[in-house]
C-alpha cells in the first residue's frame, strides 16, 4: 500500500514537473496533470490539497535539482577563483542544452507576482539562497567586495537562463563563462604591495 501511494505521488510530480516547466502554471490545469500522470483526480487531492500545493512541491524538486547541479559544477580541486569561474562554464553548457527551458523560479515570479503568494515566496527564497551562495563563493575567491561580485554573478546566471528560454539552445549565453571570468578577475583584491626599503 505504501509503495502504491508513493507511486501516485511520484507520477503526479513527474507530470507536473514536465508540464509546468514547459508550459507554465496558468496554462496547465489539474485535469491535464492527472491525465498525464495516469491517475484519478481523487489521487491528486489525496496527495496535494490544491494546485498551489503541487506547485510548491514542484519548486522544491526544482530547488533540489538546481543545488545538485551547482555543487557538481564546482571543482573542489581548483583554486577558489577558478572554481567560481568554472561554475559559469557549466552554466554555458546547461543553457545550450535542449532540455534547458530557463529558470523555473523566474517563471514562477513572473506568473505569481504577488510577494505574499506561496509560489512567489518559494521562488524568492530560492533566489536569496543562490545570492548568498554566490556571495560566499566570491568571498572565498578573494573578491574585494564579495557582495558586489556575488550580485553581479547572479545577474549573469539569471540572464543566461532567460536567454535559454528566449532563444533556445543556440543562445548568447555561450559567452557567460568568459563574462564571469572578466568580472571575477576585475574584482579580486590586489596583492598587498611590499614597502620599499630605505
Amino acid at each position: 500500500m505504501r509503495a502504491e501511494v508513493r507511486s501516485g505521488r511520484e507520477s503526479l510530480l513527474a507530470a507536473a514537473d514536465a508540464l509546468f516547466y514547459e508550459r507554465g502554471f496558468h496554462a496547465v490545469g489539474v485535469d491535464l496533470i492527472v491525465a498525464r500522470a495516469g491517475v484519478a483526480k481523487t489521487t491528486m487531492y489525496r496527495h496535494f490539497s490544491s494546485k498551489e500545493d503541487l506547485i510548491v512541491a514542484y519548486l522544491d524538486r526544482a530547488d533540489q535539482r538546481f543545488w545538485a547541479w551547482f555543487d557538481a559544477s564546482l571543482d573542489p580541486h581548483a583554486p577558489p577563483d577558478q572554481r567560481l569561474a568554472g561554475l559559469f562554464d557549466a552554466l554555458a553548457n546547461l543553457a545550450a542544452s535542449p532540455s534547458c527551458l530557463g529558470c523555473a523560479f523566474q517563471a514562477t515570479a513572473a506568473e505569481f507576482p504577488e510577494p505574499s503568494g506561496a509560489g512567489h515566496a518559494t521562488a524568492l527564497a530560492h533566489k536569496e539562497a543562490v545570492r548568498a551562495r554566490l556571495r560566499q563563493q566570491a568571498a572565498d575567491a578573494g573578491a574585494a567586495d564579495p557582495t558586489l561580485l556575488g550580485d553581479a554573478l547572479l545577474v549573469l546566471l539569471d540572464g543566461a537562463f532567460a536567454l535559454a528560454r528566449m532563444y533556445g539552445p543556440d543562445n548568447p549565453a555561450a559567452g557567460v563563462g568568459a563574462a564571469a571570468r572578466s568580472l571575477i578577475d576585475a574584482s579580486l583584491s590586489p596583492a598587498p604591495r611590499r614597502r620599499a626599503r630605505r
